[in-house]
């Protein structure tokens, strides 16, 4: 049995062009040591691209979600791992849907790091994930339960329902339901 976490194909593919726009957003923060990691990453975007437009499957996009997981070590700051990880989160989209909401809690946990003297970035980043929220896109994202509600996914109680990323899930589900 499948989680409800994972959605539809049709529905994570949507989810995957929004996922991708606020990994694109805070990819700049992403600064590695090795050229080959900064590649990695930029390649998951363009795979989570390609994944949305009907360009891959969703088994093909699995079996290379954690090149971007393993190129986040890679980063130099803070805020660059976190990019990366949003990144990572971004290409997993494939996978189940519910990971799309992780893209955008890493996003706006790499844009505090990036502004810690700007504690109203982190609102500025969720007003903007959610202004870029298509209808479809909007459908999709309530179809997955609360933060912590399913035990089965991404959005199980774990490391996604604290800090920053459980804030930014929690107000973008607040939000759009």
């Amino acid at each position: 049995m499948s989680s409800m976490q994972t959605l539809s194909d049709e529905q994570r593919r949507i989810l995957a062009r929004w996922a991708a726009d606020c990994a694109e957003r805070v990819l700049p923060l992403f600064d590695a040591g090795e050229a080959v990691a900064t590649d990695q990453i930029r390649d998951a975007v363009a795979r989570t691209r390609a994944y949305s437009a009907g360009e891959s499957t969703a088994a093909e996009e699995i079996g290379k979600r954690f090149v971007a997981v393993k190129a986040a070590k890679a980063a130099t700051t803070l805020a660059g791992a976190a990019a990366a990880r949003a990144v990572a989160q971004a290409s997993a989209v494939a996978h189940m849907g519910a990971h799309a909401l992780g893209t955008a809690a890493y996003a706006a946990k790499a844009v505090s790091l990036a502004n810690p003297d700007r504690p109203e970035a982190v609102t500025d980043e969720i007003r903007w994930q959610i202004a870029h929220l298509s209808a479809s896109q909007r459908e999709a994202l309530k179809q997955l339960p609360p933060l912590g509600a399913d035990s089965s996914g991404p959005l199980a109680p774990g490391l996604l329902s604290r800090g920053v990323l459980g804030s930014t899930i929690r107000e973008i589900q607040a939000q759009i339901s």
